[in-house]
């Protein structure tokens, strides 16, 4: 099981709302709602902020993990089973970018991908999330698009030049992206089973060069860890846990 995501975890946006109905209760029995309301107000606006926090990316204003997995949970509590495309992005030359422009530059081209991906999710219906480092995640209902087509447009707007402030001044990068596609139902597991099969076609994508999607197979395994750039933390943690992330 992933760090941090237990049985007892708990929808961070609920659990918000019941902090103010609880606080609006206290001050309406102490001194009555007109008079409390002001109060009321403020608390409401400081943890609306402060759900906004635990469930978006600070960075990018995507959401995060959190995030996405509050998203899921409302798709899959929305009606029967339905079939959904996720897909896991990762960026093939961003460690580059950083270690040659800096990480003020590497924040930039984050922020630039994030709006991209952003645009694409208005677009199409979906909801998209950084993870953590350059890695992104996307849920959408595949309503009749073409995954290949939804997939290319994806790659097709990440590799197009970026410009970003490097220590030196402004400069042009292009990155492209290695992106993992799972079709899964929208009840099945985030962690376990949509996000761990995009995990594996993702890391196809990688090995077979990057700049190109691949989509997930019943059957398909990670490929041999020796012809790919290294452990991540995320696999790390899984050897060490004996849990699928």
């Amino acid at each position: 099981m992933r760090p941090g995501f237990s049985k007892g975890w708990r929808n961070p946006v609920s659990t918000t709302l019941l902090v103010i109905a609880t606080v609006a209760a206290m001050f309406g029995a102490a001194g009555g709602y007109l008079a409390a309301r002001p109060t009321i107000n403020r608390l409401r606006a400081a943890l609306a902020d402060a759900a906004w926090q635990l469930t978006h990316d600070p960075l990018t204003g995507l959401l995060n993990r959190a995030g996405l997995r509050t998203v899921h949970t409302a798709i899959a509590a929305s009606g029967g089973p339905q079939p959904n495309i996720v897909m896991l992005i990762d960026l093939d030359q961003f460690k580059e970018v950083n270690d040659t422009h800096g990480h003020d530059a590497g924040d930039d081209l984050l922020m630039e991908v994030a709006d991209r991906l952003g645009q694409l999710a208005d677009a199409y219906g979906a909801s998209v999330a950084r993870l953590s480092g350059d890695e992104f995640a996307a849920i959408l209902p595949i309503r009749g698009h073409g995954i290949s087509r939804l997939a290319d447009l994806f790659t097709t707007v990440i590799a197009a030049p970026v410009t970003v402030q490097a220590d030196s001044g402004p400069v042009t990068v292009t990155v492209t992206a290695s992106v993992g596609i799972a079709s899964v139902a929208s009840t099945d597991s985030l962690e376990d089973v949509a996000l761990h099969r995009a995990d594996i076609a993702m890391y196809h994508a990688k090995q077979q060069g990057g700049d190109r999607h691949v989509l997930y197979t019943p059957g398909m395994t990670m490929p041999d860890r020796k012809r790919r750039r290294g452990p991540r933390l995320r696999d790390l943690r899984r050897d060490q846990r004996g849990s699928v992330e």
